[in-house]
């Protein structure tokens, strides 16, 4: 292990003194249109069903889905702290989370329109990588592997930042790829609709390869790596396990097998990958068959403050989020990562500040955000409850500042870690395993058990042999007093 980390880290030593680029990645706005802060808590936002909203902010509230100043005024913060990006990557998720009968494929259409508008008038001059989410569709999560007449409207919308080729590709199955502009060695950005693979999409269930994703993505990685290319890779849904809940998966099993077989195969090309749709702070690590870190996915936080409704998760909110990343311009390793971020809360008593929430290389001490890197925090994580807490705050944006318990502690670092099934699986019996037998005061109870058993043994045997004696005491005394 130490071997393999010592290569990598070698590898990047160069980055420290080579050019340096900056991109915004911004994640699930999930717009809520029909927010108002009214008296009524049962009025506020439809997104939060029937839970009342009490003490509703004009920025907000925690289970409700982003009001347009929320949304607009994260977009202008972005704006206001890097103005000048190399690109933007938006990673989809822009309608609210209300039931497919509040909505519509015209509202859908809308509310992709009033977000593209707002970020194409803020950063006219920006190239932007949008990728679709699941509820940017109607009915939400049923993206089909097909044309159809919601991709066909949003590559208009988009088209001022996709070429012809990308166009048509989105058209058929709303995934495409792009060259990054500048000069320099070749760069490029691979933009996917995974929520094909999504296990809630029911209109892709019998089919091999959706829309031939799969083959298209190995065929733009080979041809990738014979041009001498490097690449990220862009999406909403992310393969592997929600980190919050524990075995929720997001892909189905053969779709998750399929996706990091290829990441495998191709991952001297793809130097990162960046999702959404968690709305949490997060990364996931792949490995080559030997075990070996190959490649590291960037989970972001979200805009919206939503809690989730998704069983078994606790405290499921989470503050704005939005990040800047630091990366090479040859070689597009990420030297780090700045998440900013809005406390909802504050916001609703004073006024809204974005501040920076922290920096990946500051907070975690590790040179960057290479493989090497991130597989150095992972171990951080693993070995230091310390390091563990402080990532379990920024999980959340600062929403919940519990102490994050050994079962937590199991679940965070089980999904970081296996991407894989199997492995996922394994990962949590060993954790487990390891953490009931190391359980405070368990070593002493059980002596103590065994001890009460000796005990009880004991006093068991001495009675039985006090009662003997009392026994032949008394039969000699009988002998005695006939004789």
């Amino acid at each position: 292990m130490a071997l393999w980390r010592a290569l990598l880290l070698l590898m990047h030593c160069r980055a420290i003194t080579a050019a340096s680029g900056s991109f915004w990645h911004v994640t699930d706005l999930h717009l809520e249109p029909q927010y108002q802060p009214t008296p009524d808590p049962l009025k506020v936002c439809p997104s939060a069903g029937t839970q009342p909203v009490v003490n509703a902010g004009a920025w907000g509230n925690y289970l409700c889905d982003a009001p347009w100043g929320l949304v607009n005024s994260s977009i202008y913060a972005m704006k206001t702290i890097l103005p000048n990006p190399d690109f933007i990557l938006w990673t989809g998720d822009d309608t609210p989370h209300v039931p497919n009968e509040k909505l519509g494929e015209e509202a859908v259409l809308e509310i992709i329109e009033k977000l593209t508008n707002l970020i194409k008038r803020v950063f006219p001059d920006t190239q932007v990588y949008p990728a679709m989410g699941n509820h940017d569709f109607h009915p939400k999560s049923q993206l089909p592997a097909k044309e159809n007449r919601v991709y066909n409207a949003t590559a208009d919308l988009w088209s001022p930042w996709l070429n012809n080729h990308s166009v048509k590709t989105f058209r058929a199955a709303a995934f495409y790829t792009q060259m990054l502009p500048g000069p320099g060695p070749a760069r490029r950005m691979v933009v996917l609709n995974t929520n094909l693979y999504y296990e809630n999409n029911n209109q892709t269930i019998s089919l091999e390869d959706p829309g031939g994703q799969f083959q298209w993505l190995q065929d733009t990685l080979s041809r990738a790596s014979k041009a001498k290319e490097k690449v990220y890779i862009i999406g909403h849904v992310p393969p592997g396990f929600f980190e919050k809940k524990r075995g929720k998966a997001w892909f189905r099993e053969h779709f998750n097998q399929r996706y990091t077989e290829i990441i495998r195969k191709h991952h001297d090309v793809v130097v990162a990958q960046f999702f959404g749709h968690h709305h949490t702070d997060s990364f996931r690590m792949f490995y080559s068959n030997t075990g070996a870190p190959i490649s590291v996915m960037f989970l972001a936080p979200a805009v919206t403050p939503w809690k989730t409704t998704l069983p078994g998760v606790h405290n499921g909110a989470n503050n704005p989020g939005i990040r800047v990343f630091t990366y090479d311009h040859d070689t597009l390793l990420v030297k780090d990562m700045i998440t900013y971020y809005l406390n909802l809360t504050q916001a609703n008593l004073v006024a809204p500040q974005w501040e920076k929430e922290y920096s990946l290389t500051e907070a975690f001490q590790i040179p960057d955000g290479s493989v090497g890197s991130m597989q150095l925090l992972l171990e951080k994580l693993e070995k230091d409850s310390g390091h563990l807490q402080r990532y379990y705050q920024y999980n959340s944006v600062q929403y919940d500042l519990t102490d994050c318990d050994i079962s937590c502690q199991t679940d965070h670092i089980c999904a970081i870690r296996e991407v894989a099934s199997a492995n996922y699986n394994q990962c949590i019996k060993d954790r487990s395993a390891t953490a009931a037998s190391s359980i405070p005061g368990l070593d002493l109870l059980l002596f103590g058990c065994v001890m009460g058993l000796i005990t009880l043994g004991l006093w068991g045997s001495l009675s039985r042999l006090g009662h003997k004696q009392d026994s032949t005491a008394s039969t000699q005394a009988q002998r005695k007093h006939r004789m």
